[in-house]
């Protein structure tokens, strides 16, 4: 399994240089004057950022891969609750969920406690959030300011952390092989967004909701959700799944993934914001680049650990 990780990883790396080189030769040909151009290096540059990051992480085992997961529940939470218009009250309860969410969810992951972890969030959480605001009496547009924090929570530190999940997993015949699993679903919801994206370019016609995203149309995400499970399925040496069950998990990963990114388009747009951040060139933010993510890994989890432990 170690050495099938490293061949995947030698696959992904050698995809992006390719990729790289490709970008380099078209920005030659437009002089550099091409947006779209443009905008393609910037994601190619920021995929080999977060590309070497993860290798790092998952050479150096699952302790640091949590690490690395809480610290994007954080940059991702930060950037939500930036843009997302709070009170002097909430002080209270947005503590709780910098300081002790973040560290708390990842620390049940660490420890394996899968059944405090799959509530801890959504039930526990909620209610002391609800009760920390309350008890500071400040009723003043009260329950939406509540649902940001708690849609915030979930998105953010709920739906991520379960990629990293992925980890924990025993999967009889695949003992060994967890980090195989999470670089698939990585490779599978990021080749997605890369298709839909150079797809919908070059085909693109009829647009999906050209007031959330203009640039998700209907043949970017049917010809490259198509191409991306196809990828996912040629990948299922990999994993624990045969041809057939590849191709289904990966057409699931690329449905819920696009499905994250428009419901987080529409929240950025309620705010009057294009992009979530400004800290990774040419994807905005970090939340802009794990919103796939973060819808599309509680799923994924929850299907392989449903049909394939026991």
């Amino acid at each position: 399994m170690k050495a099938l990780f490293w061949e995947v990883m030698a696959g992904v790396i050698a995809f992006l240089t390719l990729a790289t080189l490709i970008g380099e030769v078209l920005r030659l040909r437009s002089g550099g004057r091409n947006p779209t151009i443009v905008n393609l290096n910037q994601r190619i540059h920021a995929w080999w950022i977060m590309i070497i990051v993860m290798t790092i992480a998952l050479g150096l085992g699952n302790s640091v891969t949590f690490f690395v997961f809480a610290l994007l529940s954080y940059l991702a939470l930060r950037e939500f609750v930036t843009l997302t218009p709070s009170a002097a009250s909430d002080y209270s309860a947005l503590i709780i969920a910098f300081y002790i969410a973040i560290p708390t969810q990842y620390l049940l992951l660490a420890i394996d406690w899968y059944g405090l972890y799959s509530i801890f969030v959504p039930v526990y959480l909620f209610f002391i959030l609800s009760l920390v605001s309350a008890l500071t009496q400040d009723t003043d547009h009260f329950l939406d300011r509540n649902a940001k924090i708690n849609w915030a929570l979930m998105v953010c530190v709920y739906g991520l952390s379960h990629a990293p999940a992925l980890l924990i997993l025993e999967i009889p015949g695949y003992e060994g092989g967890n980090r195989l699993l999470l670089l698939y679903f990585l490779i599978v919801v990021q080749i997605s967004d890369v298709l839909q994206y150079v797809v919908g370019k070059l085909f693109g016609r009829h647009k999906i909701a050209p007031r959330l995203s203009p640039a998700k149309t209907v043949e970017g995400f049917i010809g490259g959700g198509l191409l991306a499970a196809l990828c996912g399925a040629a990948l299922y040496p990999a994993t624990p799944f045969d041809f057939i069950e590849a191709l289904g998990l990966s057409l699931v990963i690329v449905i819920a993934g696009f499905v994250g990114g428009l419901v987080l388009s529409a929240v950025k747009r309620s705010l009057g914001a294009k992009d979530w951040g400004t800290l990774i060139a040419g994807h905005g933010g970090v939340l802009d680049r794990v919103d796939s993510i973060c819808f599309a890994a509680p799923v994924f989890f929850h299907l392989v650990r449903y049909w394939y432990t026991p």
